[in-house]
């Protein structure tokens, strides 16, 4: 019905028209306003809409997570590529891990304690 409401509205108006003409009334236009639907035909009609709108954005969160493990593969790919830019990302991690203790000792440069950093996660 809620598909189909213009159908809906030109039989509804078709019947009444010729109905309202055998009495000597003339209906010019009739238009379905609400359509109110029992309690459980309710509830079973917000189940589907809430299941479209799940299933959308579990679409777009797919999207987005590929998106985004396209974007890691590309800087993946720029690093393997540029000795530099790795070296640029690996002092970044140095300095964001450096912002969270309260004292650092560096005994080996930067490149000891950037092994002795992944030797502590193996």
């Amino acid at each position: 019905i809620l598909d189909k409401k213009v159908t809906v509205d030109e039989d509804a108006a078709a019947k009444v028209r010729d109905d309202m003409a055998a009495i000597g009334v003339e209906v010019s236009d009739i238009a379905l306003k609400d359509v109110i639907l029992p309690g459980d035909m309710r509830e079973i009609l917000n189940q589907v809409v809430s299941a479209e709108k799940q299933a959308e954005a579990n679409v777009i969160r797919r999207r987005e997570e590929t998106n985004a493990t396209r974007s890691l593969l590309n800087t993946a790919k720029v690093m393997a590529e540029n000795p530099v830019m790795l070296r640029l990302k690996e002092l970044e991690a140095l300095e964001a891990i450096a912002g969270k203790v309260e004292r650092l000792t560096v005994h080996n440069g930067t490149d000891g304690l950037l092994n002795d950093l992944v030797k502590l996660r193996d």
